[in-house]
């Protein structure tokens, strides 16, 4: 399905936020650096025109309605969960040009430093921000499968973090989860450049909890 010019420009947003955010999602000081106010208003005014709807039932998901799992989409010869972690990850160690065998996760939701090892993989986890189960149960059951295979693999929506945190988060949304007050600014700046960019509405408990997380910016 071609993009409309409203998920378009939203796209354009999610990249530039994805950008200001660079410390929040893989350095030392993740989400430790307030956001200009500049940034905080731009994401408010974004948070503003967001659609409020109650979440569906979601029946009939299943991940793999998402399509391939970490799907090479921007064609570097790499899948998105290595491009992830060499991203959000330092010290990090190759196995040839695309395997990460070795790092340091700076964790983004707890502030903890988690060493990662390919041995121990599932202490280190790939998130969706938004996650899949969530955008299903709010309208991406309609989506076409290459829309949702889009979504599933978009760097923007993609934080690696550690596995503990990850399995309380869940598919819950803002109004049910949130990380530690440092990140909760870039949290809120991602989660809401992701909805906007893919035009997903958010619940009135989700649109309170990121404004009150844009207040710590």
């Amino acid at each position: 399905m071609e993009c409309t010019a409203r998920t378009a420009a939203g796209l354009a947003l999610v990249a530039s936020l994805v950008s200001a955010c660079s410390a929040d999602v893989g350095m030392s000081d993740a989400g430790t650096s307030p956001s200009p106010s500049g940034e905080a208003g731009s994401a408010r005014e974004t948070l503003a025109g967001l659609r409020v709807t109650a979440e569906g039932d979601g029946d009939g998901y299943e991940r793999d309605k998402f399509g391939t799992r970490w799907k090479d989409t921007d064609r570097n010869g790499c899948d998105q969960r290595n491009d992830v972690l060499a991203r959000d990850l330092d010290d990090v160690r190759k196995r040839g040009d695309c395997v990460v065998v070795a790092g340091l996760l700076h964790d983004p939701y707890t502030g903890r430093d988690i060493t990662f090892a390919k041995s121990d993989a599932a202490e280190v986890q790939i998130d969706h921000v938004y996650p899949l189960a969530l955008a299903w149960r709010m309208g991406a059951s309609g989506w076409p499968e290459d829309r949702r295979e889009r979504f599933a693999n978009d760097h923007a929506n993609l934080l690696a973090v550690w596995g503990v945190p990850n399995g309380q988060k869940g598919d819950s949304g803002p109004g049910e989860w949130k990380p530690r007050k440092d990140f909760q600014c870039g949290y809120a700046r991602k989660y809401i450049g992701i909805a906007d960019g893919y035009s997903l509405p958010v619940t009135a408990a989700d649109k309170r909890a990121l404004g009150g997380f844009l207040d710590r910016c």
